[in-house]
């Protein structure tokens, strides 16, 4: 096991790595949308956290050496579904066909009171 970590992305706020390298599969962590350079989630919604999620994503990716081409399965959480359509909305933005296979579940409640998180699966 290889664990990756970057500054680009926020550093763990418990006992795990950001992302874990196993043979030719990268197991990243769940994202909050912690923007790294503030510390803070960033202002507008849902919309504006499930980008930072998939920015802190992609910083992950970039430092494994691969990208989100590359993501064969996410998971998504949600704090509430009332929001899954915006999220959806973003995150199409971010993947292209084929796209990745993926859950999304609503839980009770997120880290620091997120309203997503995303963790990813993908090939380097």
């Amino acid at each position: 096991m290889k664990p990756i970590s970057t500054t680009a992305a926020p550093a763990a706020i418990g006992p795990y790595s950001q992302a874990i390298c196993v043979g030719n599969l990268l197991f990243c962590s769940g994202q909050l949308p912690i923007d790294p350079a503030t510390g803070a989630f960033p202002e507008g919604g849902v919309e504006a956290q499930t980008r930072q999620s998939l920015a802190n994503i992609r910083a992950i990716l970039t430092e494994a050496g691969t990208d989100l081409a590359h993501v064969v399965k996410t998971t998504v959480f949600l704090a509430s579904m009332d929001d899954f359509a915006a999220m959806n909305s973003v995150y199409a933005e971010a993947f292209s066909a084929p796209f990745p296979a993926r859950s999304a579940v609503a839980v009770k409640t997120l880290p620091k009171n997120a309203l997503v998180e995303i963790e990813c699966i993908a090939e380097v």
